[in-house]
């Protein structure tokens, strides 16, 4: 009997070692599964890294860098692997625009719309360190794409590329320009003359009449100043070479970078193509970026698409294209009609309308994702502009192409990556 019962626990013995070495198989087996799925959504084109939307700032759902570096990666700085590329759209629509891209080891803000204090909070928020940006790059002056521009590359002490036009309309608007009466103009030349009068070493061609003109007056004495030797002092000297305060000079900028339209230019690791586009600013365009072999369209703020935008904005693997305003809504809603006007004319916006027939008749259908933006508060639902572009996109979205994604104005979009 005891034999019996002996090979009984021997018989459940075996058996439990048998399922407990059939578990750790199992989990064994489990744990690659879930490895391998990790590494396949870090290397699959347009996946979105981040699970949590970036404005919760917890960072639940998110993968950690010890993760990330479990799945065979190496990481940077912050949630993401180094040489990604990232697509992330802080803001979008009337109140500010503005979006970081990041790829290889370079990091770029598109537009500034919002205040340096917001700007950096949203960033944060997206796990994009502010101070690592190597540049801003403006697509045009209006305020809603350049209202934090200033304060924002003081503080960073980062360049911003303009077109030429486009910094000298942000100059001009910044600037307050000087008015005055007839009788104060004349005044201010004859407190000129006596000055002149009053200086023996003052030559006759002096006391011209372009000698009263206000600006010409300030533009020596910038001049002069610029022009002034070095005292000697150190102390002196250094403080004659800090930068203009925003009240003494709001349009100085650490350094200024020009481009055109329709040329190449690079900024460290990423490849930027801007392109002309219809709005009623001094010089427009949008651009498509490249970096490691991923091509992204940048197309806000135009009243139609041309030709030129057209042909750019093909074989992209992401594509950003302004959805303004629905038709109906813009017509009936609060503004005057001189601004309805502006908006619907061919160098307002484009409306739900017209992105939907873009997307129908002339997009190539290449894009990983496609993203709406600046869309009107005032004119528009987002209800209103996803169902007209996806009426436009039936038959070709899937979870690897034309994934559609809506930015919004009060909280940054989840980085898309690549």
């Amino acid at each position: 009997m005891e034999t019996g019962v002996a090979g009984e626990l021997c018989e459940l013995a075996s058996c439990a070692l048998t399922k407990a070495g059939a578990e750790a198989a199992q989990a064994t087996r489990t744990a690659t599964v879930e490895r391998n799925l990790m590494r396949g959504s870090l290397l699959l084109r347009g996946t979105l890294i981040a699970a949590s939307p970036p404005a919760r700032e917890s960072s639940g759902g998110t993968l950690q860098g010890n993760e990330i570096e479990a799945a065979g990666f190496s990481t940077g700085p912050g949630l993401y692997p180094q040489f990604m590329v990232r697509f992330t759209v802080l803001a979008s629509g009337s109140k500010g625009n503005s979006t970081v891209v990041t790829g290889g080891r370079t990091r770029i803000l598109i537009d500034a719309g919002l205040s340096c204090r917001e700007l950096c909070r949203r960033m944060n928020l997206a796990s994009e360190d502010p101070t690592t940006l190597d540049a801003i790059v403006i697509t045009h002056e209006h305020q809603d794409h350049v209202n934090g521009l200033a304060v924002l590359a003081r503080k960073l002490g980062v360049p911003v590329y303009f077109t030429e036009a486009t910094h000298r309309a942000w100059m001009r608007w910044l600037t307050p320009r000087r008015q005055m009466t007839y009788s104060q103009w004349i005044e201010l030349c004859r407190k000129q003359a006596a000055e002149r009068q009053a200086e023996p070493e003052t030559s006759a061609t002096e006391s011209s009449a372009a000698d009263c003109d206000p600006e010409e007056a300030d533009a020596d004495g910038q001049l002069q100043a610029a022009a002034a030797p070095a005292t000697g002092d150190p102390a002196l000297d250094s403080d004659s070479a800090k930068p203009p305060t925003m009240k003494e000079d709001p349009t100085w900028l650490p350094a200024v970078e020009y481009f055109q339209a329709g040329e190449p230019f690079s900024i460290g690791d990423i490849g930027l193509s801007p392109f002309t586009i219809p709005h009623d600013a001094a010089d427009p365009v949008g651009f498509v970026l490249t970096v490691e072999g991923v091509r992204m369209g940048f197309a806000t703020d135009l009243g139609y698409v041309p030709p030129n935008v057209k042909a750019q904005l093909r074989n992209l693997d992401l594509l950003l294209l302004e959805s303004n305003h629905d038709l109906e809504m813009l017509r009936d809603g609060p503004y005057p009609w001189s601004v309805k006007q502006r908006v619907l004319s061919r160098v307002g916006h484009l409306s739900n309308e017209a992105t939907a027939d873009f997307l129908s008749n002339d997009y190539d259908g290449q894009a990983a994702y496609i993203i709406l933006a600046h869309l009107s508060e005032n004119n528009n639902l987002p209800e209103l502009a996803r169902v007209a572009a996806e009426r436009a996109l039936v038959g070709r979205a899937s979870l690897l192409a034309n994934r559609l994604l809506l930015a919004e104005q009060h909280r940054p979009l989840s980085a898309v990556s690549f």
